[in-house]
């Protein structure tokens, strides 16, 4: 396990900027997620942590040692790439005991160790298999037990789980968190899924243009986000421009949100599972415009009408309390001041 600080780290690709004076810490076991869109900087800055690029400016430090200028080969760390990456003439015991015989152990340590991780990757029955003759979960394991070989005191994670089906993404996803808990390798893991961030990551790292935008627990991040950016990044959330009047929004009905907001309007976030049906005169009639079957949750698109014209919302309720209602039909909804999230227009 290590610690890493990164300190006003930026990184300039001619008059492009890909990172913008960040800096963060990452406590010893920890497993921080970054995430964000494309082009956002978070593969950058792995691959910055990794020594695979130089910053332009700042300094990365593992244990409060300076490893800005020491070359890949010489840092602590373990690497898992998108692509498997894996040797194709070898077998997933040597694969995975390629690094331990580049670094001169001994047979016996070897096979310990690789039987050590074909246990806690539960592979034990496809050890002498090529990458040919596995699933792409399997050859994932495999490159995440590669990486783990020389018991590495930072696991990087570029996007593991992308190339996967979706059935694969969520067990391997799962997997990858028991693994990183058991061991308690510090370890950052990039994505572009924010369900995939929130479910394996202690904290969030949501990144923008090169910048920090928030960092968080997941739980913390879902519930309070502190930026619009955040809040329209994380949770499937209506974003509403709503007019601020003598320092109030209306949000639906007799519903409003006192605010401190001086600008003429302002955004406001309301997850699609915050928008309630309601049984009684305080909520607002809604007419459903469409409904989406998901399993175990249906979306519906509503339209609410305001003296400010029609607002379009999402929500999301169970099927099995819902199965009743088609498109067309007028329900009554309310929606919590409490669960809204407002920020300037």
């Amino acid at each position: 396990m290590s610690t890493i600080t990164i300190e006003h780290v930026s990184k300039r690709y001619g008059d492009k900027l890909a990172l913008d004076d960040v800096s963060l810490n990452v406590h010893s076991g920890e497993l921080i997620a970054l995430l964000g869109s494309s082009g956002c900087g978070k593969t950058t800055l792995l691959r910055a942590i990794a020594g695979l690029i130089d910053p332009s400016a700042g300094r990365i430090l593992f244990d409060g040692r300076d490893v800005t200028a020491v070359p890949t080969r010489m840092r602590p760390i373990g690497m898992v790439f998108q692509s498997y990456s894996l040797f194709p003439n070898m077998t997933v015991r040597q694969n995975i005991a390629f690094p331990l015989k580049v670094r001169g152990q001994s047979t016996a340590a070897i096979a310990r160790r690789v039987d050590e991780l074909l246990a806690l990757i539960g592979l034990g029955e496809w050890a002498d298999r090529h990458p040919s003759q596995l699933s792409g979960g399997q050859q994932q394991r495999t490159a995440l037990a590669r990486a783990l070989a020389p018991d590495p005191a930072v696991l990087l994670l570029d996007e593991p789980l992308s190339a996967l089906d979706a059935v694969v993404r969520l067990h391997l996803r799962d997997e990858i968190r028991r693994i990183q808990q058991s061991i308690r390798t510090t370890a950052l893991l990039v994505t572009h899924d924010q369900s995939e961030a929130l479910a394996v990551a202690d904290r969030v790292v949501v990144m923008r243009q090169g910048r920090i935008e928030q960092l968080a627990t997941p739980a913390s991040l879902y519930e309070t986000p502190t930026t619009a950016f955040s809040a329209s990044f994380i949770g499937n959330r209506n974003a509403l421009n709503l007019p601020v009047r003598d320092g109030r929004i209306r949000l639906c009905g007799t519903i409003e949100i006192a605010t401190a907001l001086t600008t003429p309007r302002a955004l406001v976030f309301v997850r699609s599972e915050d928008v309630r049906r309601s049984n009684d005169a305080s909520g607002q009639a809604a007419t459903i415009e469409n409904r989406i079957f998901e399993g175990s949750t249906t979306r519906f698109y509503l339209t609410i009408p305001t003296d400010d014209g029609p607002l379009h919302v999402k929500a999301d309720w169970p099927s099995r309390e819902t199965d009743e209602l088609r498109s067309g039909d007028t329900i009554n909804v309310v929606i919590d001041p409490r669960d809204a999230h407002v920020f300037p227009g």
